[in-house]
């Protein structure tokens, strides 16, 4: 069971996005810059095309209006989308406000959020979902 499964579980506390029965989206804790989502499917695949078509259509509708508000939340230019997929056997989609195509930079440093920068972000975010 990956760590991704375990936050779906509960079993993992989680700055929790959005729920519904096929996906989960929640704040990435050491993110890139402040607003940054992961999406996943609750589905446990490893490779992000390995996801059942149906599934990789609906994870698009389903992060788009996540999307929004974070672009209406954070000072960007856009939402950007990002798969990488190295760190967690886990297909996931990054949603991370950019100014800039460097903003997608994952050999940058990440943030060390608290707790309270956190539950703000998700705040937010949840705010104009």
């Amino acid at each position: 069971m990956t760590i991704f499964s375990k936050i779906i579980a509960g079993e993992i506390p989680s700055y929790k996005i959005a729920e519904n029965e096929k996906f989960f989206a929640f704040l990435d804790i050491f993110p890139i810059v402040k607003g940054h989502v992961l999406v996943i499917p609750k589905t446990e695949v490893d490779h992000f095309f390995d996801v059942p078509d149906e599934y990789l259509s609906e994870l698009l509708l389903f992060a788009k209006p996540i999307a929004k508000a974070i672009e209406k939340v954070f000072p960007c230019n856009r939402c950007g989308l990002e798969v990488i997929g190295l760190e967690v056997p886990h297909a996931h989609l990054h949603l991370i406000p950019i100014n800039s195509p460097d903003d997608l930079n994952f050999t940058r440093s990440k943030l060390k959020l608290n707790a309270e920068e956190l539950k703000e972000s998700q705040q937010k975010i949840l705010a104009h979902l």
